[in-house]
């Protein structure tokens, strides 16, 4: 765990470096989309001085390390709020749209994965097989439109975009939160569903699941006592990066629904080139990732005795 946490640490630093190089690296800058028509090489100079950006690029990344690591993620270049605070609204938006797609999802996909794995090759896995792949293969945006022409234009349930800005409460965003939602959920459960399925009929035809119905175990019992638990081992995996896929900001879909979290956030920060909301953005969705596939390790062990005897041996 020690060594993980190391490397953890190591990635995030890289993501933030990585990103802050690739940054320096775009044309231009973020005094030239202040100034718009009047930027002058004077003006864009005075800009530059009190925007701290005529600095040497190293002593502005240490600079920003500096102060991430007290809990300070600077001030925005553009609008001159704090990141933080700018940051932590959105990312509270988007942790209320993954939450309710989390659930959604995973509760559809282990049904419909283990109904899958459970009649192999019958009606019922060529359907939901044929379905998860059709999700896999639809990218998020025409999911995204295809729902807003059913469900907002042919039938006026839900409302098309989402009208509340990044401040709005948690009783403002529901009622427009349901169709990104559902876009997230089908992207979501399809990866989970084929992982699931093919990981049940392998553990079905195990020993030990065979000597368990020997035993005369019901099969309920066999299923949801022995087979599950062996079965969904590999697939946390897929789970933890589908979290992490959803916390980080899924630009795509937020874009789509006018939805104000971190991709909608991310995309403005790039258009702005606000280095410091960019750079927050990446060592946040980095952190996800880390933390996703740390809890997916830890839950590995929860299901698995054998990994906590092997650790412990060894």
């Amino acid at each position: 765990m020690a060594r993980r946490l190391l490397l953890a640490l190591v990635t995030i630093w890289l993501a933030s470096l990585g990103v802050f190089l690739a940054v320096q690296a775009l044309p231009g800058d973020v005094t030239t989309q202040i100034l718009g028509q009047n930027a002058t090489p004077a003006n864009v100079a005075v800009l530059r001085a009190e925007l701290g950006l005529d600095r040497p690029p190293w002593r502005r990344y240490l600079d920003w390390m500096s102060g991430m690591l007290h809990g300070d993620f600077g001030t925005s270049l553009v609008n001159h709020a704090s990141v933080g605070a700018e940051v932590g609204v959105r990312l509270r938006n988007t942790l209320l749209l993954a939450g309710i797609t989390v659930v959604l999802g995973i509760t559809v996909a282990l049904v419909l994965g283990v109904v899958a794995g459970l009649t192999r090759d019958r009606w019922p896995d060529l359907v939901i097989s044929s379905l998860s792949l059709i999700g896999m293969s639809m990218p998020e945006f025409v999911i995204a439109t295809v729902l807003v022409l059913l469900f907002s234009i042919y039938i006026p349930v839900f409302p098309a975009v989402v009208t509340a800005g990044p401040d709005a409460g948690i009783g403002d965003l529901l009622p427009a939160i349901w169709l990104p939602s559902i876009a997230l959920t089908v992207v979501m459960a399809a990866y989970i569903i084929r992982m699931l399925r093919t990981s049940m009929i392998d553990v079905m035809a195990s020993e030990f699941v065979t000597t368990a119905r020997l035993k005369g175990i019901s099969p309920a019992r066999v299923v949801l006592r022995h087979a599950l638990p062996s079965a969904l081992l590999p697939t946390l995996n897929v789970i933890a990066m589908n979290i992490a896929w959803l916390v980080g900001g899924v630009v795509v879909v937020e874009s789509v629904f006018n939805y104000p979290g971190i991709g909608l956030l991310t995309i403005d920060a790039v258009h702005n080139r606000d280095l410091p909301v960019i750079q927050t953005i990446a060592v946040l969705g980095a952190a996800t990732y880390v933390l996703c596939n740390l809890a997916a390790d830890l839950a590995a062990m929860a299901l698995n005795p054998r990994l906590r005897t092997n650790r412990r041996t060894a």
